[in-house]
């Protein structure tokens, strides 16, 4: 027998869904290993980490989360801005007392396509009745240095996680800390709403529920009704949240004593406080995959699990 009941990996796999749909901004996906059959999406997962390795099959159970979005849009004070491709991976410990933990690979959990913030530096404090500002909003005639992109950044490892609510609509699953990174010639590259300190605390809810799928595989990712690697499979689900604060934007302006940091957040409406701010994803599509009967294994599961993910690898 499984572990955990099909209940708590559905649940999980939901609550990890929507961690998936905050990684609505970010860098391009960096290169990644290719993985054989029912492994394919699990390309970063955190296996080697020690406690994924140490898990021992009773007591814990180690398992490999993919989450990601192709499109959505993300609304911080008076501007929205359209979302890319997302990207989660995390590792998830299950305890048998139905607790878990959450396990973020070494390169960070979100990796997703930057975005374009529409309108760029002249939408974003243009105009304004700040002098100096108003001189650099008349040399934005050049599109380079208009464009603005917006990169979305974990800071954090993510908490209060809630299985139950991942099967559920309009609960929250999980809160992850992100910042938001901005980019222009103008702003300097230390641009952020949001901070390490003081982050955007996202909480995920599923607005819809998600299609639902069973997958069995052997070890190496070859398809096999009967083999000791299976993977849930969550497709379609809506996602949201609408109720995160937003602070301020901080460090911009190639550190011109914060007037950059003023305009930029007088034509956003930053800081903005909880319920002027929305999240919303499109068909996220999310992957659980784990040992079909962890037990069996005991007390080298994490170690099969590993092995198995390794030999995966193409």
């Amino acid at each position: 027998m499984p572990l955990v009941s099909a209940r708590t990996k559905l649940a999980t796999v939901s609550a990890l869904t929507a961690l998936g749909a905050f990684a609505s901004m970010g860098t391009a996906t960096a290169a990644a290993p290719v993985l054989n059959g029912g492994w394919a999406p699990s390309t970063r997962c955190p296996v080697d980490a020690t406690a994924m390795v140490s898990t021992d099959g009773l007591d814990t159970s180690p398992q490999c989360v993919v989450s990601y979005s192709l499109s959505g849009s993300i609304k911080l004070g008076n501007t929205t801005v359209p979302t890319g491709k997302t990207n989660l991976q995390i590792g998830v410990v299950q305890n048998a007392d139905g607790t878990n933990s959450v396990v973020a690979p070494a390169g960070g959990a979100l990796i997703a396509d930057s975005a374009t913030v529409p309108g760029g530096l002249m939408g974003l404090m243009c105009p304004s009745d700040i002098p100096f500002v108003t001189d650099i909003c008349r040399k934005l005639t050049d599109a380079n240095l208009n464009k603005i992109t917006a990169t979305m950044e974990s800071v954090g490892t993510p908490s209060e996680f809630d299985q139950i609510a991942g099967v559920l609509t309009d609960q929250p699953i999980v809160t992850i800390p992100v910042r938001i990174r901005l980019q222009n010639p103008f702003l300097g590259d230390n641009c952020y709403i949001g901070s390490k300190s003081n982050p955007i605390l996202l909480r995920p809810k599923n607005l819809t529920a998600p299609g639902f799928g069973v997958t069995r595989f052997d070890g190496d990712g070859t398809a096999n009704e009967e083999g000791e690697m299976s993977r849930l499979d969550l497709l379609g689900a809506t996602q949201y949240d609408d109720g995160f604060a937003v602070p301020g934007a901080a460090g911009c302006g190639l550190g011109w004593f914060g007037i950059i940091d003023a305009a930029v957040n007088l034509k956003t409406g930053l800081p903005a406080g909880a319920g002027k701010n929305k999240l919303l994803l499109n068909d996220t599509q999310t992957y659980l995959t784990g040992l079909f009967a962890p037990g069996v294994l005991a007390p080298d599961a994490g170690k099969v699990f590993s092995r198995n993910w390794h030999s995966a690898v193409n």
